[in-house]
């Protein structure tokens, strides 16, 4: 088989190993303990799990954005298909000098990322329009009029209406709705191969939730590109994501295509996130389930489970006592269980 017909099957981006460690006073907070995923040309993968999970932290590592105080290591593996690199190698991203002009090539150009919260993203110091302006000058032309014209052209696709008006207006001029398509308009300015969806619809009520996630779907077939949408969220997740990945104390604990988490869930935090979301023509009079405690934090952390102390499932000596493996369920499925797998036996 050939280079050439190898080629298109590698993922866009590969993420292996990948763990960010953060010296703390009483220790070392292991935040993301040994993450692994693969994202691919045209399709969206949702890291999912509550809050505190090491979701956010993952996410911006892509782009080597995270705080100087996280120690990363491991490998993000990236093809940009657009300019593929020498003989078609990836390039390993956490190796990039997060200053240097490399990755200032590919943030924002190649890999775009939509904040969490836009009314912080944003400064209010600046307008919509030169904000949106500056990434189109720094990555796809110098000519002020072409880029104007390019920012007011996004304005439009994310359908934000009177855009001569809107570009010269100031953040805190825009409803919450406003502000979070001006940040989709600006992270898709420069065509980018990967959109990373950070909690894109925090905030929001649920129309304009259901508007911004139809308009993300319909940029997405538009420009060919990639997602990785981070939520807690299992109804954005089912409306969205082509596979899924479940996040808990810095692992990935289960992964799967979205319907197959869906109708197959194998780990109890899966199945418990699965439990506590409403369904329509649901039992009215049963309350829904919830999942007790919350997510410890990762200082220290001995070789255990870290769900263990949540769960309903945990086997007594096995769970609590020694780091829990991956196991394949099949092809497409994996998950981090003592109850799938093997090496129950002890170390």
């Amino acid at each position: 088989m050939t280079a050439e017909t190898v080629q298109p099957q590698q993922p866009l981006l590969r993420v292996q190993d990948l763990k960010i460690r953060i010296q703390m006073d009483n220790g070392v907070m292991n935040a993301v303990d040994g993450v692994d995923f693969e994202i691919r040309k045209g399709k969206t993968l949702g890291l999912v799990g509550e809050s505190g999970c090491g979701k956010s932290l993952t996410s911006r590592a892509l782009i080597g954005i995270n705080p100087k105080e996280c120690e990363t290591s491991g490998t993000i593996a990236y093809r940009s298909s657009q300019e593929p690199e020498a003989k078609g190698e990836a390039l390993d991203l956490l190796a990039l000098d997060p200053n240097g002009r490399k990755i200032r090539s590919i943030r924002g150009r190649k890999i775009a990322m939509i904040f969490q919260e836009p009314m912080t993203a944003f400064s209010p110091m600046y307008t919509i329009g030169n904000q949106i302006m500056e990434a189109i000058l720094i990555h796809r032309t110098k000519n002020k009029k072409e880029a104007k014209k390019l920012a007011l052209e996004m304005l439009g696709k994310v359908g934000i209406s009177d855009q001569e008006k809107r570009f010269d207006q100031y953040p805190h001029e825009f409803s919450g709705g406003m502000r979070q398509r001006a940040m989709i308009s600006m992270a898709l300015s420069c065509n980018p191969e990967l959109l990373i969806a950070d909690e894109p619809t925090t905030a929001l009520d649920v129309t304009i939730q259901a508007q911004v996630l139809e308009l993300m779907k319909r940029l997405q077939q538009e420009f060919g590109m990639a997602i990785l949408l981070v939520t807690h969220d299992l109804g954005i997740i089912a409306e969205m994501c082509d596979e899924v990945a479940v996040m808990y104390l810095g692992k990935i604990v289960e992964q799967a295509p979205m319907k197959e988490i869906f109708r197959n869930p194998k780990h109890p935090y899966t199945k418990g996130l699965l439990r506590s979301m409403p369904r329509l023509g649901g039992n009215k009079a049963k309350r829904l389930e919830s999942i007790e405690g919350s997510v410890p934090i990762p200082v220290n952390m001995p070789p255990m489970c870290g769900f263990y102390d949540r769960c309903k499932d945990r086997i007594e000596g096995v769970c609590n006592r020694q780091s829990v493996p991956a196991t394949q369920i099949s092809d497409t499925h994996t998950v981090r269980c003592f109850l799938y797998s093997d090496q129950k036996g002890g170390q």
